[in-house]
């Protein structure tokens, strides 16, 4: 059989460059990069002559042995629609072309998350009419060294109504603040995939480079996906047997769904609340929950709401072994059923859910005030706290590899394939999954913009991103420690590298959802930094950033910078919340604040002499409330450097 395989690969390798290739990057309606030289590459066969034609220029060159061949064409300015034509022993032709910027955009979930899910997304897909506008989405792929091309099946498409419920919401509102002020058009590469760290996303050659990684990574065995993937399934076996006993079989979950069934054994899990955050760490699958409650006689058999809140991804919802409802990869939608009359009973009634999760984050999560069940005419009962839950089966990304299981095998797979494409810059949102490291992301992340710029040789390109939006992951704060604030301590400290800038977005999260549904402001603000360190318009784009604290008896002074028209507090009152203030025994307290000559004065009476102020530290700071009269929040901050919780905390290979 390896015999066999061997015979096919070198077929392969002598036939399938017989016909001129392009990579899957180059298809109609693409934006190609402006003011640069503009790479276009492929196979042919091999020493074949290809010659290039676009616009008004002719170029030619030959395939080398392998039948490789890369051509650069000269830099053009904006502008379009022009034909790329590619001949050698066969010709192609591709059309609508425009000539423009283009935008990497990548990260975890919240950049994958598209406009089908925002705010007012049906009044945003009606108004999408922006040709100028396209988007070119690189399928979910990992590999174990670098791919030269990407998996078939995309194309360019413009952000018309029909197509640009697809896009990522975080680039295409970017892409079209930046289309409507500066008139050009705008490209953008979309390759994310939800719940990833920024390790996939680094080259082996990136970790070669660091001291910090490169000793680890040489460590490393050669990569072998199938054999990985068997060390995976049987990790998620033990984790089965561990909790449970192992995995049920069908007649086992079957029986779930009777009313005589005996579910004491079950495990416990609080919801709402995501699985990963709880017993179930990466896991990915099918888990049953089950809740037993009581029913009054004067109850029995009216009609009911059953309210489950948010489910990541899909769910079936089962009162008393009759099935009310369900919705398939809705995250952002609450769970909303119906119970008909005649199906409730007095005394004990059983609510079963059946949870299915694809990756990233799984379960029952939201407000804890948006579970219950509401008997109408009768009395409400909350279904926040314990549920009974027992899991039935690992999805097939579960019992394999998946992009976090060894490092590079993103960037191998949707990065490499689209280097050399001709870029203006990269907007990134990423994060949340290396919050339980987030010290060393100071490290890791720079790496990555080091990496891909290197990769890219396009010199120091922008790379914008976004900070981490405010999220009660674990009720983090000054008292208990918060990897979150450490996470966006480390994203704040990336402003460093050069040519680099951070969209603060604390002021739009939402607590018991990783997921804002407001993207719009959030590619407003990274739009905003382009529009001024990119493309150098005269406009703020960034709240207040703290700069320097002066002690003044037991009041803090501090100053601040992009304040330059004065401090908004988005208070009825006027009050300013969200600083803390600690003495020297490095015991926090919340502290009043107030504006005086342009600066902001923090005090309490519980500290005679201040020596450390946070600003937002905490997982979920929504409450903060500084802003600049431009309407952006000041970024969070903390004048110790007193050590956090994740200082000690490394990326480890687990094979």
């Amino acid at each position: 059989m390896k015999r066999l395989s061997c015979l096919l690969s070198l077929l392969f390798t002598v036939t399938a460059y017989a016909n001129v290739q392009l990579p899957g990057i180059f298809t109609d309606s693409m934006v190609l990069q402006r003011e640069h030289a503009i790479p276009v590459w492929g196979w042919a066969g091999k020493n074949e002559k290809i010659t290039v034609q676009f616009h008004q220029q002719t170029k030619t060159v030959k395939a080398d042995k392998n039948g490789q061949w890369k051509i650069n064409l000269d830099a053009e300015q904006a502008g379009g629609p022009f034909t790329l034509t590619i001949t050698g022993k066969n010709n192609i032709v591709l059309n609508n072309i425009l000539v423009g910027d283009v935008w990497v955009c990548s990260g975890q979930s919240n950049m994958e998350f598209a406009v089908n899910g925002v705010l007012g997304a049906d009044k945003e897909k009606q108004e999408a009419h922006y040709n100028e506008v396209r988007h070119f989405y690189l399928p979910k792929e990992i590999a174990a060294s670098p791919k030269q091309d990407v998996l078939p099946g995309s194309s360019w498409k413009a952000a018309t109504p029909a197509n640009v419920g697809d896009f990522t919401a975080v680039g295409y509102f970017f892409a079209r603040e930046l289309n409507q002020q500066l008139h050009i058009p705008i490209g953008l590469i979309h390759t994310s995939w939800g719940g990833t760290q920024v390790e996939a996303w680094i080259s082996k050659q990136g970790f070669e480079s660091s001291n910090t990684f490169k000793d680890d990574i040489a460590k490393l065995p050669v990569l072998n996906l199938d054999s990985l993937s068997g060390i995976q399934k049987a990790k998620m076996e033990k984790m089965a047997v561990d909790l449970q006993g192992g995995f049920p079989d069908a007649a086992a979950v079957k029986s779930w769904m009777e009313m005589t069934f005996n579910d004491k054994s079950w495990p416990a899990m609080k919801l709402p609340g995501l699985w990963e955050l709880q017993q179930l760490k990466d896991f990915d699958g099918v888990v049953w929950f089950r809740k037993h409650i009581n029913v009054k006689a004067a109850d029995a058999g009216k009609t009911a709401t059953l309210s489950l809140a948010l489910v990541d991804d899909s769910d079936e919802g089962y009162l008393n072994g009759k099935k009310i409802g369900g919705l398939k990869n809705q995250y952002n939608t609450k769970r909303v059923y119906q119970v008909p009359a005649g199906l409730l009973k007095e005394g004990d009634n059983i609510i079963l859910v059946r949870v299915e999760d694809t990756g990233g984050g799984g379960g029952i999560f939201g407000e804890a005030t948006d579970m219950s069940l509401k008997i109408d005419g009768g009395e409400t009962q909350s279904l926040a706290g314990d549920w009974l839950f027992q899991v039935a089966s690992a999805s097939n990304s579960a019992v394999s590899i998946g992009p976090n299981s060894y490092p590079s095998l993103l960037y191998n797979a949707m990065v490499n394939p689209i280097i050399p494409f001709a870029i203006k810059g990269a907007i990134w949102y990423q994060g949340e999954s290396n919050a339980g490291r987030a010290y060393q992301y100071r490290t890791s992340f720079p790496l990555m913009i080091a990496d891909w710029r290197n990769k890219w040789q396009q010199g120091d390109f922008p790379f914008y991103f976004v900070q981490l939006a405010s999220f009660e992951a674990s009720h983090g704060d000054s008292k208990s420690g918060s990897s979150w604030a450490e996470l966006r301590e480390a994203q704040t400290l990336t402003q460093k590298v050069p040519n680099t800038g951070m969209a603060v977005i604390t002021d739009i999260g939402e607590t018991h959802d990783i997921h804002p549904r407001n993207k719009q402001d959030v590619g407003k603000r990274l739009a905003a930094i382009a529009l001024h360190d990119t493309y150098g318009k005269q406009l703020e784009f960034q709240g207040p950033v703290y700069q320097s604290m002066q002690v003044q008896g037991n009041k803090a002074v501090l100053n601040f910078t992009h304040a330059d028209n004065g401090f908004v507090i988005k208070d009825k009152y006027g009050y300013i919340r969200g600083f803390e203030v600690a003495g020297a025994d490095k015991q926090f307290h919340y502290a009043k604040a107030v504006i005086e000559n342009g600066h902001i004065v923090v005090y309490t009476d519980e500290v005679a002499s201040p020596v450390a102020v946070r600003y937002s530290w905490s997982d979920d700071p929504f409450e903060s409330n500084l802003f600049n009269k431009e309407g952006f929040p000041a970024q969070p901050f903390r004048t110790d450097e007193w050590p956090g919780i994740t200082e000690k905390s490394k990326y480890e290979v687990h094979f």
